[in-house]
């Protein structure tokens, strides 16, 4: 079943120069760039995005890192490519994320308020959708 997800590289990920590395395991995998653009986020993109976050003690410094710095917003296709993606970026916490995923190979823990994990990719179905219209109007 093909299906669509958003996948964001982070600022992190943009300013160290990891995009191309992040896009590249994405294809190699066997998914498909249907949408890429470099954006610079706005306060009102991001509290969308981040809805279910808000009143949370993280939701302010997440908002702060995401506009730090532009972001590579992609629309990836393939089949069950949101939980493929999911397994392809690892675990939240870079530390503990397995090696051979983009977290886990390439992130780390920079000892700041807010994790810097360099991706973001949609959970489910529903939440691709949204955060495609989010970022993609």
């Amino acid at each position: 079943m093909t299906q669509r997800t958003l996948v964001l590289v982070k600022p992190d990920g943009v300013q160290r120069g990891l995009t191309g590395q992040i896009l590249a395991r994405i294809e190699a995998k066997g998914y498909t760039l249907a949408q890429l653009e470099l954006v610079t986020a706005t306060r009102e993109i991001l509290e969308r995005h981040y809805e279910e976050h808000q009143g949370k003690p993280f939701f302010e410094p997440l908002v702060e890192f995401m506009l730090s710095g532009p972001v590579v917003a992609a629309v990836v296709e393939g089949d069950r490519v949101i939980e493929g993606f999911r397994s392809l970026a690892g675990a939240t916490e870079p530390t503990t994320a397995a090696p051979g995923t983009i977290r886990g190979d390439l992130g780390r823990d920079w000892g700041e308020k807010v994790q810097k994990n360099l991706v973001h990719g949609s959970d489910s179905p529903e939440s691709a959708e949204r955060e495609i219209g989010i970022w993609f109007s």
